[in-house]
């Protein structure tokens, strides 16, 4: 149980990946604080990993409110003491802030265009990405100011290379690999390591019906996205852990800070040729 005891707090955590990842660590022996603006939702994964024997409590907060962030924080540690890793996980994409069609020349009447897009959406797709994870970071990281603590943002492959339709959605990613690194100098001297994992395609709760259709099969998207991914297939929740643990161990990765990592079945790596 080499989290025994530990405290790993995780924002979004009523999400596909971040719920896995949550169970994960409570598996492992860290105390377990779900953090989530849908509360029944991290409640429900509170109760997975209570049933499994682990140890969790779910806290409803907005990411987006630091007074939010901040009456969790005081009754995380009431409930379970310092946190000793943040993963940063709360974050998505919305229809306010994609259009309609890859390119500009495909659009047809009754589209949303790039001149289309309004301001309010692209801002609060910035907002629910980064101003998330620094409003979090701001909130949770004093706590781990010379304890050798782990903070872990969610990246994405946009961070690399933008994906069609969703400008606002690259942009912000590439904000928080950005920031990852800021925060790496930041807190060096400070013990705190700060890094990044840069999923590939997984089937999240946001992003199923881009994916598939209503009878289950796969969308044009779906066919693209697999086509330039060369394993050929979705990522399973469970494949974020290897990196995750290798990351978080103060052990095999005390010297590691300021990176991420991509977990995307060789989708940054493959040209398309």
């Amino acid at each position: 149980m080499e989290w025994s005891g530990k405290v790993a707090v995780i924002t979004g955590a009523g999400g596909v990946l971040c719920g896995e990842i949550a169970k994960e660590y409570a598996a492992m022996g860290a105390k377990v604080a779900l953090l989530d603006i849908n509360l029944p939702a991290a409640q429900k994964v509170e109760s997975e990993i209570k049933s499994a024997g682990g140890t969790a409590v779910a806290y409803k907060a907005d990411c987006l409110d630091k007074a939010s962030l901040q009456a969790a924080h005081e009754q995380v540690l009431k409930d379970l003491g310092k946190c000793d890793l943040l993963i940063n996980g709360a974050g998505g994409n919305s229809p306010k802030g994609t259009a309609s069609k890859d390119t500009h020349c495909e659009m047809k009447e009754g589209d949303i265009s790039f001149f289309d897009l309004e301001a309010a959406g692209v801002d609060f797709v910035f907002r629910l990405n980064f101003l998330s994870a620094f409003l979090t970071t701001q909130v949770f990281a004093g706590d781990m100011i010379g304890r050798q603590g782990n903070i872990v943002n969610i990246s994405s492959m946009n961070a690399y290379r933008p994906l069609t339709r969703i400008p606002a959605y690259s942009g912000a990613k590439a904000s928080i690999s950005n920031f990852t690194q800021w925060l790496a100098v930041y807190f060096a001297k400070s013990g705190i390591r700060v890094n990044a994992i840069a999923p590939g395609f997984f089937v999240t709760n946001q992003n199923r019906g881009l994916l598939f259709d209503k009878e289950g099969n796969p969308t044009a998207r779906t066919k693209k996205i697999l086509a330039g991914t060369p394993m050929g297939r979705f990522g399973e929740a469970s494949e974020i852990m290897g990196a995750l643990k290798w990351l978080t161990d103060n052990n095999q990765a005390s010297f590691v800070t300021g990176i991420v990592i991509p977990i995307d079945g060789g989708f940054s790596a493959y040209s398309g040729v």
